[in-house]
This record gives C-alpha cells, sequence and structure tokens, in this order.
C-alpha cells in the first residue's frame, strides 16, 4: 500500500474474474453485515500461474439494481463506500484480504453513517483475520 498516502489505485480494486467467482463461490469466503451493507470477504488465493503483485486488499462495490433503479443513485452510493474504504484503509494494511461490500437497502444514507459501517466492518474483518492467522 502507499505509504501515507489516502488513494485507491486500481491494483486495490477487485477486477479479476477469477478471484470475484472465487470470493461468491463459496467455500472459504466468510461474510458480516452492518446494516445498510454487508462484505463478503476471504483471504487472496495463490496462484501458482500469476506473477502479479496484488496489494494487500483489494475491495469492489455492489449496489444492485432492483434497490435503485437509477444510475446516478446507484453511482452516489459507490461512491460514497470507496470514499469510505479509501479514507480508512489503513485499518487493513498488511492484512491480505479480498472483499466486496454489497449495499441492502432501497435508501440512502449520509456519508457518514456509511463511513461508520465500512470501519466497523473494516475492524471486524481485522479481527476475524488477525484470529484466524493466529490458529
Amino acid at each position: 500500500m502507499n505509504n501515507g498516502n489516502h488513494t485507491l489505485c486500481k491494483a486495490e480494486r477487485l477486477h479479476s474474474r477469477k478471484l470475484i467467482e472465487r470470493l461468491f463461490g463459496g467455500g472459504q469466503s466468510r461474510s458480516m453485515s452492518a446494516f445498510p451493507l454487508r462484505v463478503v470477504y476471504m483471504p487472496p488465493p495463490s496462484f501458482a500461474g500469476d506473477n502479479q503483485l496484488t496489494p494487500t486488499a483489494q475491495m469492489l462495490v455492489s449496489v444492485p439494481k432492483r434497490y435503485f433503479k437509477r444510475a446516478v443513485k446507484r453511482n452516489r452510493v459507490k461512491r460514497q463506500v470507496r470514499e469510505a474504504y479509501r479514507r480508512h484503509k489503513s485499518i487493513l494494511e498488511g492484512q491480505p484480504v479480498i472483499m466486496a461490500f454489497i449495499w441492502l437497502d432501497d435508501k440512502l444514507y449520509p456519508s457518514s453513517l456509511i463511513e461508520e459501517r465500512v470501519v466497523n466492518l473494516m475492524m471486524r474483518i481485522k479481527e476475524k483475520t488477525d484470529a484466524s492467522q493466529s490458529q
């Protein structure tokens, strides 16, 4: 990750179809909720064929069309979640994890509430991954 730089570069965004399918395919992934968000996460698998250097954490945001018909509202929610993650990504520094934030409600919320919920989820992910690595 970038030292002290609060950017969300492309390498930190989850865009690999293989990783997304593995994340939602079940098995190793776990999920937890802090309404109006759910996060699905798992440690990144190691691919023998991939020589890419991946950052310690990768994320994606999904806002289903069933909750917001207008793209403007979906984009606003995605922007709020990405911004909250970007500002607090140092919580997961050193934690190899891939995660997907999924929106669960049909209402818009203020950025402060979304930021609070994203931080809550990230802290819980850190606790769970720390506990699983120590075993």
